[in-house]
């Protein structure tokens, strides 16, 4: 499994995994594009600062065409924003998934929080919202997954699923065993 490793909270989705038996290589630069990986994680952390250094390496549109191509790719709050095709208050990076997003709906860090919510096909479940994106809109190919005080904060389309909140910050395995299933 890849794991994009340019900024962010890349080590814990890497400790989650581990749990899960899964073997990860971290995505750094753009040479590393060339490993086998079966799918791929874009972690949280600061959407701008991971867009530039996507564009910056040269990698943003050789992970796009992997991406575009099938590769299933998990994207945790700037990875959803990363992943959207609209962000509202915003730059646009990937443009693959058929989601408008808001940057910091929730607020700055002092709107920060913690609740349990249902995913469809995944069930209860922690999540912690740092800083959080929220899903405005979805195309007609987007499955919404769960929402959370009237927003959307996650969703899938076909190979690409995306939560905003950070599921690595917590001790339950279930998303990422989702994820993982969408690698068969």
């Amino acid at each position: 499994m890849g794991v994009l490793a340019l900024q962010g909270a890349f080590i814990e989705h890497e400790h989650m995994l581990a749990k899960l038996g899964i073997r990860t290589v971290e995505i750094r630069q753009r040479r590393d594009l060339e490993q086998h990986f079966s799918g791929l994680i874009l972690p949280g952390g600061e959407s701008t600062v991971q867009g530039k250094l996507l564009h910056d390496l040269d990698m943003a549109e050789p992970l796009r065409q992997l991406i575009a191509a099938g590769l299933p790719t998990f994207g945790t709050c700037a990875g959803l924003l990363l992943l959207a095709k609209h962000v509202e208050d915003g730059d646009t990076h990937l443009a693959l998934m058929d989601i408008t997003a808001r940057r910091n709906a929730y607020g700055r860090q002092l709107g920060s929080f913690f609740t349990k919510g249902e995913v469809t096909g995944v069930g209860t479940i922690p999540m912690t919202f740092i800083r959080a994106p929220y899903i405005e809109s979805v195309g007609k190919k987007v499955q919404i997954l769960s929402e959370v005080r009237g927003h959307i904060v996650a969703a899938r389309e076909n190979n690409m699923l995306v939560s905003s909140f950070h599921p690595e910050l917590n001790d339950d395995l279930s998303l990422h065993r989702y994820f993982v299933g969408m690698l068969s």
